[in-house]
């Protein structure tokens, strides 16, 4: 039984009782039965505006799932054609550029690096800091030993 069920349920007993509405404890029992029944009709109203509310949640939940996986697919798509560009462009970088690789003297770590950075005459150990110097025109004569620690070898892959 819902609760205006059980109001009015309350309601036909004092009536069927036959209450004196003329008596203080009367008067009191009405009033506390009149209060209850508005209270009752304004759950009742609750219960109601709350489903209405969970249908129209319930909708816009569909909507935007379907909005979720409409942006997670194109997502998804441009993510593949991204990645099949980076690959063939890393391909293409791999094959046009030559690296080149030294020892730091200081720390014995291989250092790795492009020709531009050979172009400066000079790269950073990203190990230990230190600077190592190297001069272009030695490379021509040395074929790149990595006994002197400056001459680079040419390691193409």
């Amino acid at each position: 039984m819902e609760i205006l069920e059980k109001v009015a349920y309350l309601k036909g007993l004092a009536e069927g009782l036959g209450l004196d509405e003329q008596s203080k404890e009367g008067k009191l029992i009405s009033v506390m039965i009149d209060i209850l029944d508005d209270m009752a009709l304004e759950m009742q109203d609750l219960r109601d505006e709350q489903c209405d509310i969970e249908e129209g949640l319930d909708a816009v939940s569909d909507d935007l799932s379907d909005v979720e996986s409409f942006i997670y697919e194109a997502f998804d798509d441009e993510d593949e054609d991204d990645e099949d560009d980076d690959e063939a462009e890393d391909e293409d970088e791999e094959e046009d550029e030559p690296v080149y690789e030294t020892t730091c003297p200081n720390c014995e770590e291989q250092i790795f690096f492009d020709e531009d950075v050979l172009e400066d005459g000079y790269v950073e150990c990203p190990n230990c800091g230190e600077k190592l110097e190297f001069d272009v025109s030695d490379l021509s004569g040395c074929g790149g030993c990595s006994g002197c620690g400056e001459a680079a070898d040419e390691d193409e892959e």
